[in-house]
């Protein structure tokens, strides 16, 4: 997994890339929080590490940052910090901080967090991607009782249509332009019951661009593959 850290102190960034390393994170260290920030925003990653005093920005004002930032909203943020006050602490969370180890930290204890963060990652990744099913098994559901509405209340008006249109072309009496009328009307009535057909044929639906970056479902009609 990509990490980003950021720590003033080189031995504390030292011990927390060999734990990262150890782990198996592909890590990127940043030696204060304005430098930091400038990483995330070229490359956001899914765990960011912060030490809560440094210079420029502090801990706090990236965490705040990274959350207000498109792609930090699902970033697992880890503030280490050497004040344990419980208003300290609390400042920390609002900001909008994960989780927090205090410093000085033990390399068992930062694998313990970040094992945690690991996990937690890993079930908002998941929970996210159920979400995503279940919207579009909504999605589907949505388009084929859409589907349904649709065939009952166009297919019927429909077929009455071209019925009369096909009694009417009987007829030879017809002047030359009322019989083009009447062929254009069976033409594009027929149109509409081939869209309503294939709409009522779709298993796996698609959208495509329209106009604008406008979506709409392709209805277009997909060839048959046959052995």
């Amino acid at each position: 997994m990509r990490v980003l850290f950021a720590d003033d102190e080189v031995i504390s960034r030292t011990l927390l890339a060999a734990v990262l390393t150890h782990l198996g994170h592909e890590s990127r260290s940043a030696s204060d929080g304005a430098q930091a920030w400038e990483h995330f925003q070229a490359e956001p990653v899914p765990l960011v590490i912060l030490d809560l005093g440094m210079p420029v920005l502090d801990g706090l004002e990236v965490c705040r940052r990274i959350r207000a930032h498109d792609a930090g909203r699902e970033t697992f943020v880890l503030v280490v910090t050497a004040r344990d006050a419980r208003d300290d602490l609390a400042a920390v969370l609002d900001a909008g901080a994960d989780d927090y180890v205090s410093k000085p930290s033990t390399p068992e204890n930062l694998r313990a967090r970040l094992e945690i963060a690991t996990r937690r990652i890993a079930q908002d990744e998941a929970r996210r991607a159920a979400e995503a099913e279940l919207a579009r098994a909504r999605w589907l559901a949505g388009i084929g009782e859409t589907t349904i509405a649709l065939e009952h209340e166009i297919n019927n008006p429909l077929s009455a249509l071209l019925g009369h249109a096909e009694l009417l072309l009987m007829d030879r009496n017809l002047a030359a332009d009322q019989r083009e009328q009447l062929q254009v009307i069976r033409e594009q009535a027929a149109r509409i019951a081939e869209v309503v057909r294939r709409l009522a044929k779709l298993k796996n639906p698609q959208s495509v661009e329209y106009l604008s970056g406008a979506l709409m479902l392709d209805l277009s009609e997909r060839p048959t593959h046959t052995e």
